[in-house]
């Protein structure tokens, strides 16, 4: 790890102003909240920020609710929201996708507003050697001609296929989230959905946030049919493995119908996908196995696999359809969702 300078101001208008800009490939300074992924990628040289402006001392860190509105401190560990009520009992696809995300060790550790903006796991923007138009702009992509079983198959392009690897990004994307920033001009509020950007000709921007502008918060509203929501997860082992394919759905049922759906998806795109298309196509339909299936193809049209991750399709299709199955299944009469206790670690 290269030397670097560190700040912890004890105000948000401090650390926003204290930040130096991030150039291309993360020569600028850098916000630390957890650190799980930055800290990696500062040991491989991935990432050699001159500066880290620590968050630790700026509050940020509680879970509120207030006029029928959550509000979420991007301090929030992923242990605290994971086993908190407000989750675990009305929005169980936001705390199941937490539980799901990583050992406890790192989930006592990640915080909510890192864990949005974790980089990918692409195995070529990791190893600082193979041509990778993220880490350096145009070099060429390594990865679509090269071992790509985990990459994307939905939202690439010629020039990137890289992962969006996090699991609760999939999920906070079916509440229609706002995202609270601060700069050094001010606040401003971001759609959720508009957070992240396509590779397209610039996989490097993953965002749009600016070089000085820090997560402070997320707003959302719950209804009350989000108590009836699941994150599906398909990995290589159930112990800490990042998804394959995954699914976030929550369903408003009237009997067997359904009235509306949310759809998000992980571990198959290149940023964090909600499926709209599949959601228009639920709605209205009596939940089946046939209807679930066709809203898995529909969710995947447009998919481009490469030579090895080709099969992420027909799966992700399937746990699209195991999602909607199961949460039209879930029985909302009795204790609530009892998630963090029977997957063991992660």
């Amino acid at each position: 790890m290269k030397p670097f300078r560190y700040q912890a101001p004890g105000s948000v208008n401090a650390a926003v102003e204290a930040v130096e800009p991030m150039g291309i490939a993360g020569q600028g300074g850098a916000f630390l909240a957890g650190g799980t992924t930055l800290i990696d990628l500062m040991k491989l040289h991935v990432l050699t920020p001159p500066s880290l402006t620590d968050v630790k001392n700026l509050g940020l860190d509680t879970i509120e609710e207030s006029d029928g509105e959550v509000r979420i401190g991007a301090r929030v560990t992923m242990a605290q929201a994971s086993e908190h009520p407000i989750f675990v009992e009305r929005a169980p696809a936001l705390s199941d996708a937490l539980w799901k995300a990583a050992s406890p060790q790192l989930r006592n550790v990640a915080t909510l507003g890192g864990n949005v903006l974790q980089r990918t796991r692409c195995p070529y923007f990791r190893d600082n050697v193979s041509p990778c138009n993220k880490r350096d702009p145009g070099s060429g992509c390594a990865a679509i001609g090269g071992i790509n079983r985990l990459l994307a198959v939905l939202g690439t392009s010629e020039n990137c296929i890289a992962t969006y690897a996090g699991d609760f990004a999939n999920a906070l994307i079916l509440f229609d989230a706002t995202v609270e920033t601060r700069t050094d001009e001010g606040s401003r509020e971001i759609a959720f959905e508009d957070l992240h950007v396509l590779p397209e000709d610039h996989p490097e921007r993953e965002t749009i946030l600016g070089d000085d502008e820090l997560i402070t918060g997320y707003r959302f509203q719950l209804p009350d049919w989000a108590r009836r929501s699941v994150y599906v997860k398909a990995r290589d082992r159930e112990s800490y493995a990042f998804a394959l394919a995954s699914a976030a759905v929550a369903l408003d049922l009237d009997g067997d119908t359904i009235r509306e759906a949310r759809l998000g998806l992980g571990g198959v795109a290149t940023v964090p996908w909600r499926a709209r298309e599949a959601e228009e196509f639920l709605q209205g339909k009596t939940v089946s196995e046939d209807t679930a299936l066709e809203a898995g193809r529909i969710a995947f049209e447009g998919a481009q696999g490469y030579e090895h991750n080709t099969f992420k399709i027909p799966l992700g299709r399937q746990v699209v359809a195991k999602a909607i199955l199961d949460a039209a299944r879930m029985d909302l009469s009795g204790a609530p969702n009892s998630s963090g206790t029977s997957e063991g670690a992660n």
